[in-house]
């Protein structure tokens, strides 16, 4: 093919990928083997003429591009969790407030339900839970059920489990809110009736030193989990000026977003459960070290610093 031929079939288009105007890093990659194709037939037929030479500069420009791209892909991890979703804590802290409400309110139920119904414990815990932990407390090691099985499967059962559960609670706010709340007051109540039984037990303040290692964390993570279920249904529900898809749309982007966040806090938490919490005898101050680092890293990442960071926000607008 002649060289004026060749020119005139694709001037056009690297004229468009001269000017770039695009991000995309799918379509920048796929100009840039497109480029690079022209590039080499060129220096094939016609390796010393200005038009090797322009597609050359041409595909350095692509090149720069996607190295840019690349970069700020790498950046993107760190914006997400320095920036992005705090801020997310702090848009949706009312749905969060809500969960934390919810969550106190049927726990103070599962107390008061365990408390004046001796049938109930059975009923929420099970048969089989109740009967192991009599004969393990008869025995003098009331929280020998963490100790039962390899620290490696345990975690990775409970990690999984509770990441089913955070799935679960989040997507299933697709029902206008309603099922995030149920599994709220479920687990509440669960809890609830829970503590209850090892402070009947004399074992109150053991059980908190020893179950909360790895519940502050687990716990707190689910009420999250709660309130990213309500944003999801939020959308659906009060749609605003957006049409009720839209809303849908991204209330769904930012529940998800919350979501992820909370994977490896449910994998910090289940590493505790798994190797820190069969440890019923460490030392006290190492148990309120632990149980304290947790609530405080909770408090601030999800209370604290998203405020403040808004205020930083606010006052560069």
């Amino acid at each position: 093919m002649r060289e004026a031929l060749f020119v005139k079939q694709n001037s056009e288009k690297w004229k468009r990928y001269e000017a770039l105007q695009t991000h995309n890093p799918d379509e920048l990659a796929e100009r840039f083997i497109d480029v690079t194709n022209d590039l080499a037939y060129a220096k094939t037929f016609y390796p010393n003429s200005k038009t090797t030479a322009y597609l050359n500069g041409i595909a350095s420009l692509l090149h720069q591009a996607l190295y840019k791209n690349k970069k700020e892909k790498k950046g993107r991890f760190v914006i997400y969790w320095k920036y992005e979703l705090p801020l997310l804590f702090f848009k949706y802290r009312r749905q969060i407030l809500y969960s934390f409400i919810f969550f106190i309110l049927s726990a103070s139920i599962g107390v008061l339900s365990a408390m004046y119904d001796d049938t109930f414990l059975r009923l929420i815990l099970g048969d089989g839970y109740v009967n192991m932990t009599n004969e393990n407390i008869a025995k003098g090691d009331p929280f020998g059920v963490y100790k039962k099985q390899g620290e490696l499967s345990m975690m990775f059962h409970i990690a999984t489990n509770n990441l089913w559960v955070t799935f679960l609670t989040v997507v299933s706010g697709v029902l206008f809110s309603i099922m995030p709340v149920f599994i709220i007051l479920r687990n509440g109540i669960m809890l609830g009736a829970f503590e209850y039984y090892f402070f009947s037990k004399g074992l109150g303040a053991e059980s908190i030193l020893v179950i909360w290692i790895h519940g502050t964390l687990e716990i707190l993570a689910i009420i999250v989990a709660g309130g990213a279920g309500l944003v999801l249904g939020h959308g659906l529900l009060f749609p605003k000026t957006f049409t009720r898809m839209v809303a849908f749309k991204n209330s769904a982007k930012d529940a998800i977003k919350i979501a992820v966040g909370l994977v490896p806090i449910i994998v910090l938490a289940a590493f505790f459960e798994s190797f820190i919490t069969r440890h019923t005898n460490m030392p006290i101050w190492l148990s309120i070290s632990i149980l304290a680092g947790s609530l405080a890293f909770m408090v601030w990442y999800v209370v604290l610093y998203p405020i403040i960071l808004n205020k930083r926000t606010q006052s560069i607008i």
